[in-house]
Parts: structure tokens; sequence; C-alpha cells
């Protein structure tokens, strides 16, 4: 009864304070009988036992913020958007079952595990379009994505629509282009004076035209031929840019929140399409990835002349 009092004092010391493991350790040491030789080894193993116990603890902390910095956006960041909400209950697509994590006051929560595996994927496929030189046409015709779609395709030189989809934009596309030349055709005449001379009424006629033909178009002017990718913000509002990009075989990324369908969408990114906020942090992460695989493209490009 005596040596199991003493054990258990010693244990509560133990916790309680550094002297008390000392303390602990030594009487361990008169229990084992060690030769004064071995003492010390003892209370050094002591001590390497605790360094034992707090290292994996450390390399899980590391591991872990390891694993959280190999990602382009934290699920904090996720969540601070507001990417998590989807729509009512009664609105969702069914195929949308497996990126939703719960129901909340009948509205879907989506899943922002698989939310930033996801955007990983897409931003890499992004990043890899543009190293290899292929136009990505970013689309977002809804009211909120409209100036930070075209802000941030500006920023990388990249195409845009922001006004409204022009059915055929791409499966019709020598008639958008024939589109785009007249309209350079009105500012070619503006420049040279050639409108001036023209009747007040006829001139008048042919600015409200370019001004229609700038709105759509001015985003896509520089686009010679078929993107190699497109962007969408919206698939259930951009379903016509959805289906001509099936038909010919373009690449998608695209947002897509609990009532579109990811089946049709080759990058599906599963996330609140309506926020200012999840946009704009979506957006901008592809764009990152645009801008560094137009810069990798470049270097290749400087190494090959110097070769």
């Amino acid at each position: 009864m005596a040596d199991e009092t003493t054990t258990d004092t010693s244990d509560a010391q133990d916790e309680s304070s550094p002297e008390a493991s000392d303390n602990a350790s030594s009487s361990h040491a008169e229990e084992t009988a060690p030769s004064p030789e071995e003492a010390p080894t003892a209370e050094a193993s002591t001590e390497d036992a605790a360094a034992a116990e707090d290292a994996p603890a450390e390399d899980a902390d590391e591991a872990q913020d390891s694993q959280e910095s190999s990602h382009r956006v934290t699920v904090e960041a996720l969540l601070k958007a507001g990417a998590h909400f989807g729509h009512l209950t009664s609105r969702w697509n069914p195929r949308m079952e497996d990126f939703i994590f719960m129901e909340r006051n009948n509205i879907h929560i989506i899943d922002l595990m698989q939310t930033q595996v996801l955007l990983d994927q897409a931003a890499e496929a992004a990043k890899r379009f543009a190293r290899r030189g292929k136009k990505i046409l970013f689309a977002g015709t809804k009211t909120q994505a409209q100036e930070i779609v075209r802000e941030h395709a500006e920023a990388c030189d990249m195409p845009h629509m922001v006004d409204r989809w022009l059915g055929g934009t791409m499966t019709n596309f020598q008639t958008i282009r024939k589109s785009i030349r007249r309209m350079e055709e009105i500012e070619r005449m503006e420049r040279d004076g050639t409108l001036d001379k023209l009747k007040k009424k006829e001139k008048l006629m042919r600015l409200r035209e370019h001004e229609k033909l700038e709105t759509t178009l001015g985003g896509i002017r520089n686009m010679a031929s078929l993107p190699g990718a497109i962007y969408i913000v919206d698939v259930q509002r951009e379903d016509i840019a959805v289906s001509e990009a099936n038909n010919l075989g373009i690449p998608i990324i695209a947002m897509v929140d609990t009532n579109g369908n990811p089946k049709n969408v080759d990058f599906p990114i599963p996330v609140n399409d309506d926020a200012l906020s999840s946009i704009e942090l979506v957006t901008s992460t592809l764009t990152d990835a645009v801008q560094e695989g137009l810069e990798e493209r470049k270097m290749e490009k400087k190494a090959k002349a110097s070769a």
C-alpha cells in the first residue's frame, strides 16, 4: 500500500511542476537501484520520452500547415466569402448532391473541402491553358459578376463577355467576326472624318450601331479565333454558352451553384455564384493562375531564344 501511495503522489507531482518530474525520476531510480553511472541516463531518457511525445504533435501541426498552404485558397477564406451558401432546397439540382454538405433552414450548404480541391484543379487547368498560349474566354453576364469578370479578364489580357451572351458567339464565330469588323469600320470612319460628312441622322445611326456592338462584342474584339477554354460564372444563366462549348469540345471551367448541372462542365467549382465576394474570390484565383501560366510561357520563350 505504501508503494502504491508513493507512486500516485509521484504521478500527481509529475503533472504539477518540472521539479516534481525530477523527484519522480529520482524515486523511480531508487526503486530500480541503478548504478551511479546509470542515474543520469535514466533522467535523460525521461527527457527524451517527453520530447518524443511532443514531436508527433509538432509534426502533425507542420503537416497540416503544409497541406493548407498547398491550396490556393483556404477554407476560412471561402467561408468568409460566403462561398458555402447554396440555393433553397426546393431549387436544387440532384446532380449536385455529391457536393452538398448539409441542409440548414431550407438552404443547401456546399462542402467547402471539395470546393477547395476543385478550385485548385480548375486553377491548374487555367494555368496550363495559358502556358500553352490558349485564350480563355471569361463569361459572366449577371449584374453582380459583370465588373468583376471584366476587370480580371482585362488584367490577364483575356477576352470577355459581360453584357449578354449572343447565341452563336462560338458556334457561329465567323458571323460574330463580321460584326466586329463592322464595329471597327465605324471607328475608322469616325477617325478619318467620314462620319462628319454624313447627314446628322445617318451619323447618329452609325454611332448608335457602334455603341451597341461595342457593348456586346468589345470584350472579344481581339479574339481572332475560338478560345482554348471558357470560364463561366453561372452555368444556369449561361446555359447557351455551356451548350456551345460542349458542341465544339471547348473545355469549361465554371462556378456551379446547387441549382446547376456539373456534368456538362470539365472543371466544376461547387460554390455560391451569387455573392460578390464569392465571385471575386474564385475569379481572382483563376486570374492569378492564368498570369502564372503566361509568365511561365514568357520564360520558356526567353530560354529558347537564348539557347
